[in-house]
């Protein structure tokens, strides 16, 4: 997939970033990394719209100063950038994150081996990272997880590690679906099917455990399903949203599906947020 990438110099609080952020996601940016003069953000160049663009942006030129500048990122290019700066990554001294071409590490108790072929869900991002420290506070045995937005399938390979027995993983990006197909084999996970598609996708069966670390916009788009998925007493996992203004949003969406808020976990804004589904 061909993507947009726009690198944004920002000018005043930390909150002028976050707010550019915030409406960016709002219409189809999906991807963010900070720089120290701002931040870039990134859409599929097929979703990219420049009057769409300028409308959001123009509510913004009058309360502080920022430019950007736009670049068209390749499909090889942009794997080729992931391989040669993927780095191994430690989470909590429990699972070790690796690429094909670093060595095992076999005094962690959980290895997952990624295939760096696109840049979500490597577990570098911190909401990747939040999610999957969350995961190993949990207990997973043969529990029935739904994946959504899996990315590479990275989440769904650490349950399935830790002992989740049936595990669906879905994802809209055709490239995320074969991703994860590939690094379940790479894994040694068959229990992983991954479906490609949104919501619609998702079949009529019990999920005991939901993860969902996609954005705000769609999460809020799509949690009403997860309500109708999950078991009675399940668990739904959800990132890939800001502290503020996001975490409050979410928390009464989920509140009128019975899906009561537990806590969450920050790491620069973004957060990682636990629910119980708690249907009388």
């Amino acid at each position: 997939m061909n993507y947009k990438e726009l690198n944004f110099t920002v000018s005043g609080e930390d909150y002028c970033r976050d707010l550019l952020i915030n409406s960016l996601s709002q219409i189809g940016f999906d991807t963010f990394e900070d720089t120290e003069a701002g931040f870039k953000a990134y859409i599929p160049d097929s979703e990219f719209n420049q009057e769409t663009l300028d409308n959001t942006l123009q509510d913004f030129k009058e309360s502080f100063e920022f430019s950007y500048q736009t670049s068209f990122i390749p499909h090889k290019n942009w794997n080729e950038e992931w391989e040669s700066n993927f780095e191994p990554l430690n989470i909590k001294d429990q699972c070790y994150v690796r690429a094909t071409f670093h060595a095992p590490q076999p005094q962690y108790p959980y290895e997952i081996v990624i295939d760096p072929k696109m840049a979500f869900g490597t577990g570098h991002h911190q909401t990747t990272a939040m999610m999957m420290e969350f995961m190993l506070e949990e207990d997973w045995k043969d529990k029935k997880v739904l994946d959504m937005g899996c990315g590479t399938g990275i989440l769904a390979i650490l349950a399935a590690k830790l002992g989740a027995g049936e595990l669906l993983a879905i994802d809209y990006d055709p490239i995320c679906y074969e991703s994860t197909q590939e690094n379940a084999r790479l894994n040694q996970v068959p229990q992983i099917e991954a479906l490609c598609g949104s919501k619609e996708v998702i079949p009529d069966q019990k999920f005991e455990v939901i993860l969902a670390n996609i954005n705000r916009n769609i999460l809020l788009d799509q949690m009403d399903r997860y309500a109708e998925v999950l078991t009675p007493t399940g668990l739904l996992y959800l990132s890939g949203f800001y502290e503020q203004p996001d975490l409050d949003i979410i928390i009464e969406k989920a509140a009128s599906l019975n899906l009561t808020y537990v806590q969450h976990k920050k790491n620069n804004n973004w957060v990682a947020a636990k629910f119980h589904h708690s249907v009388k």
